[in-house]
Order: C-alpha cells, then structure tokens, then sequence
C-alpha cells in the first residue's frame, strides 16, 4: 500500500514509518525541509514537500496514495488554538481528497479528550465521544464523520505518555521542569493517573489501524490504564536526586507552565476494545521501567 503520512519524521511518526517499511508498505513522508526528506529518504522513504499549512500539498499528497495517516501537529504552544484550528483545516482537505474511495485515513487524537469530556476519575472507553468543545475535538469527530462520505477512517487516541529512548514529550518536560526547580513535584497527593504507551507499541497500533481497522472506530493507544503521577515524579525526583513534593492545584500553572492544565488530569483509559478488534498487544517495557533507563537522563 502506498501510505501517505504526515508528521513522518517526529518522535512517532518515525517509529511509524519504519513499521510500515518492515510491513512491505511503501510510504511518502509529508516533509517541509531538506533536512526532514533527507531523513526520509535514509530509512527508505519518499519525500512529499509540503506543510500542513500548505493544504494544496495536503490534497495533492493525499489523492496519490492508497491510504493517509495523519500524525502532523503544529507544536505551537504559544499560538495553541491556531494549531488546533490548522489541524482541523488539514482534516477536512485530507478527508475531501480520500472521499468516496473507501481508502484508509487514520487520525491522531489523545486520550485526554476523553477526560475533558467526561466526569472525573471516568474510565474511558473507545465508545466514548469527545465534545467539539474541547481542544481537537472538533477534529476528531471531523475524522470520524469521514467514515460517511466514504472513507475507511479511524482515530488513535495516544496516551500522554508515548515514551521509549528520543522521548520529547510530556515526560521528558516534566524532567526538565524538576531540574530547573530543584523539586520534582505532583498536584495535591498524586493520584490521579495517566495512561501511557512505547513508541513502538503506538506504531505497531498505527499500521494495524490503516490496514484492517473498520470506518468510524476509535481507538485506544493505551499500553497501561493508568499511571499515578506522582509515581512519575517519584522516579524522576530519584534519578535526579531532588526533592518529590506535593503543591497544591492552584500551584501548577506557575511550576509547571503550560503543563499545568495535564499535570492534575486524571485520566484512567482502556484499550481492551482495541486489543481485542485489532489483536494489538503492546509488548514493549511500561513507563516506570523505561523512565528508569538512563536514556531518560542523559543531558
């Protein structure tokens, strides 16, 4: 299959890529630089210059494949609801491009869609539906609707933590946060718990969803239901050898920065329905033992 991915040379993105390489899928990665299509064409990928800004090249990228996985987002956290906004616009040209052609177009989403829009403390399932309110969810229920005007569409929801070694994310945030505090901290006594997944566990999910999963699923990229936090920042406060500390919720957003808002969600979420419709079965280390590793604290 020929697989168009957006986001194709990310943390995982990457990893995705050279799952579907290993599979026998020929992919063409979206690439805005030399540097990204260089990358590209190292592990045996094709080059599609463009940006998701650049919706012409979304289209044109997207009509030319047998099927689209959309792991590209603007990491603008100074300008987040404009990132969301161009999430959105990329969603609905990727989509017009596959209508009515029964092709594969996978979406990413997270899971802390869910929490925003249930109760606290919900364990979320792959039947729940995020509320268009909350940030990205008016792109996932795009990508969902998609599965009516004929596309094969599906939407991953990643868990918070996609760790494993080159880690930039959450986790690898809050360890720069704790060494430049000097504490490593969690809100109120830490319980509240976030899901987590290996990188390469999420690939494996990827490619399985563009292959066989039906239109209008959701799915769960969740290795473990639930980690407490301050197990997190218990380890983190260890390998650092600082201080692990309490603070209280109105705290977070001047420790943590934009971190703040996830820091104190709780967010429990089960994959079963995945594993079972899918036969996906994350096999790689869970986040404790991998945030144990040394890769995590190299400076």
């Amino acid at each position: 299959m020929r697989v168009f991915v957006t986001g194709a040379t990310g943390f995982i993105g990457s990893a995705v890529v050279r799952e579907l390489i290993d599979a026998g899928h020929r992919v063409i990665g979206l690439a805005r630089s030399d540097k990204a299509a260089e990358s590209l064409a190292a592990v045996g990928a094709e080059a599609h210059r463009g940006a998701l800004d650049d919706l012409d090249s979304l289209h044109k990228g997207a009509v030319a494949a047998d099927g689209v996985i959309h792991l590209g987002f603007k990491t603008d956290f100074s300008d987040f609801p404009g990132a969301v906004a161009a999430d959105l616009r990329a969603v609905e040209t990727l989509g017009a491009a596959l209508e009515g052609s029964d092709k594969p177009f996978v979406f990413t989403s997270g899971t802390l869609l869910v929490a925003w829009s249930t109760p606290l403390g919900f364990l979320g399932t792959e039947e729940v539906a995020v509320d268009d309110a909350v940030p990205r969810g008016a792109a996932e229920n795009a990508a969902i609707a998609l599965a009516e005007r004929g596309v094969r569409s599906s939407v991953v929801r990643l868990a918070p933590s996609v760790h494993g070694p080159g880690d930039h994310g959450f986790v690898s945030m809050l360890i720069g946060i704790a060494r430049e505090k000097g504490v490593s901290a969690y809100i109120g006594d830490g319980s509240n718990r976030w899901p987590a997944v290996h990188r390469l566990d999420a690939a494996r999910l990827y490619r399985l969803a563009l292959e066989s999963a039906t239109a209008g699923s959701r799915l769960h990229g969740v290795g473990e239901e639930g980690v407490p936090f301050r197990d997190i920042a218990g380890v983190i406060g260890r390998r650092l050898n600082l201080p692990v500390i309490g603070i209280a919720r109105e705290e977070a957003e001047a420790h943590f920065g934009f971190l703040g808002a996830f820091t104190s969600s709780d967010n429990p979420m089960s994959s079963a329905r995945t594993q079972e419709r899918l036969g996906w079965r994350p096999a790689h280390p869970a986040l404790i033992p991998d945030l144990e590793q040394e890769h995590y604290f190299i400076s």
